[in-house]
């Protein structure tokens, strides 16, 4: 059998999934990885970790498939950045998308007309999630790493480094950086003098159907494959998630909820917002995938479950106790929660965002609490789609991927929250997908990505029911007043040291 393989770099954890050339799935290995935090707004991962984990992922599958290996493919999560010496050597670990410490630069640079030229040449919202800002933050905090760093690098770059001894960068991951301009495929002078830096400092952007260099032989005889398999480079997670369940048409977006969450569409030109709520990210040189993405996915739910429940957070045990919750009305009789534990991105933009829990009363149960914290989980969701339409146009139909995809409640949720079909497709591992479908184009295995809707096998479609669209509305309605009406509160406990 000929497969190909996507290597999907994420937050948790690093993946290998096995493809036929058909788009049927084959195999997946997983290595899960540690998030460090050091202080409360920092959010770290060690870089050896994550590289030892692709390593590891990738054997296990190639040892375990029979048949001829076309090629491997990369998708890899979005605004991490590394401080590198000469040799490729981590200087810092990988400041990860969640790391919050450049608040005051985003705050210094949202508003202003640099901040509002960078936003519409990179597409990036202004916020310290950017690699714009934690450069700026590493420039004044540590200077002595600033003035050894020749390079500043995502996750992805470093194990290309260590994979292939090259620094290159796909268009899709630079899109997402704040420093890149999108419409010129090259970095933004005015964003690198902000940062300090010139674009020396940053590697060579190229195409994400980019082929690298041959492999190192002494990696290639460790994996048991060639140093002739073709790599291609691929693109950022997001962008690919929606590759991967193959929304490229007008009017079909995304929601992916993983460890973080987004919602996304793909359009051919960029889909400005005048209140720079959303991003703009490249999929290719002409496809652009926006949309927005919150801090606050299935992390929030890991919380909720770990520290209410004290359980593991695991598909079993959530399965058990979501099954309660079909006896609380949708609304949670009058219970909203806020999700905001991580800051926020999209749609508020402002990481020192908290999490509340409103309108308790003696009725409440835990199973309500629960439930209110799906559904403001869900509520934010739907918020940044309510966004996106406003600038995008009407959506007509979610395929929805990610953990919470394996979750019928969560789904049907999805449908009545949003008013419109779900459908989940057979694969879970959408951006894995996507990076397999990209490295099929870069290969001539695909002429065109439209090709591979003949890959589309739908699972399960959740359809809305419409009393509950109604009582979800209302509830939204209160939700969507309350950041609002606490951000002058939220801000003082930040000053306070409380993040």
């Amino acid at each position: 059998m000929e497969y190909l393989i996507g290597i999907d770099i994420g937050t948790s954890s690093a993946k290998a999934v096995a493809f036929s050339t058909k788009g049927s799935f084959l195999l997946k290995k997983s290595v899960p990885y540690p998030i460090e935090s050091p202080r409360q707004e920092f959010k770290e991962q060690n870089c050896e970790l994550l590289f030892e984990a692709v390593l590891t992922t990738l054997k296990e599958v190639v040892q375990a498939m029979d048949g001829k290996l076309l090629g491997i493919s990369f998708s890899s999560v979005l605004h991490s950045i590394i401080a590198v010496d000469k040799k490729g050597k981590p200087l810092t670990n990988c400041l990860i998308w969640a790391d919050n410490r450049s608040c005051a630069y985003a705050s210094e640079l949202k508003g202003t007309e640099l901040g509002k030229a960078i936003y519409k040449k990179t597409g990036t919202p202004i916020h310290p999630m950017t690699p714009l800002c934690k450069i700026s933050w590493i420039r004044d905090h540590q200077p002595d790493t600033f003035r050894r760093t020749v390079k500043f690098i995502s996750i992805k770059e470093y194990i290309l480094f260590r994979l292939f001894g090259v620094f290159r960068v796909d268009f899709s991951v630079a899109s997402a950086t704040a420093l890149f301009d999108n419409s010129n495929l090259k970095w933004f002078a005015p964003a690198l003098r902000f940062a300090g830096i010139e674009s020396h400092h940053l590697s060579k952007p190229v195409p994400p159907t980019f082929l690298l260099p041959p492999l190192k032989k002494e990696l290639a005889d460790y994996l048991k494959i060639s140093p002739k398999t073709p790599f291609v480079i691929g693109a950022g997670d997001g962008c690919l998630a929606n590759l991967g369940a193959l929304a490229m048409r007008e009017g079909e977006a995304v929601v992916t909820i993983g460890t973080s969450a987004a919602v996304r569409m793909t359009s051919t030109k960029v889909i400005y917002d005048e209140q720079e709520r959303l991003f703009n990210y490249l999929l290719t040189e002409k496809i652009f995938v926006s949309g927005g993405a919150t801090n606050n996915g299935g992390i929030v739910y890991q919380w909720f479950m770990e520290h209410f429940y004290e359980t593991d957070f695991s598909k079993t045990e959530i399965l058990k106790k979501v099954k309660a919750l079909e006896k609380i009305p949708a609304g949670s009789e009058g219970l909203l929660f806020l999700p905001y534990l991580a800051g926020e991105r999209a749609p508020l933009w402002d990481a020192s965002a908290k999490g509340i829990f409103f309108g308790i009363s003696s009725q409440h149960t835990k199973a309500h609490f629960h439930r209110a914290v799906l559904e403001g989980i869900l509520f934010n969701i739907f918020q940044i789609g309510q966004a996106l339409e406003e600038a995008a146009g009407k959506m007509e139909r979610i395929y929805a991927n990610g953990g919470f995809a394996q979750m019928d409640f969560a789904m049907q949720m999805i449908a009545d929250i949003f008013g419109k079909e779900v459908s989940i497709l057979e694969t879970e591992e959408a951006s894995a997908f996507g990076a397999v479908i990209l490295g099929m184009k870069a290969l001539n295995l695909l002429h065109a990505f439209e090709e591979a809707r003949r890959m589309m096998k739908i699972q399960k479609t959740f359809l809305p029911n419409k009393e509950k669209h109604s009582i979800y509305q209302q509830y939204f309605d209160i939700f969507r007043g309350l950041y609002p009406k606490l951000k002058t509160d939220f801000d003082k406990i930040a000053t306070l040291g409380v993040r």
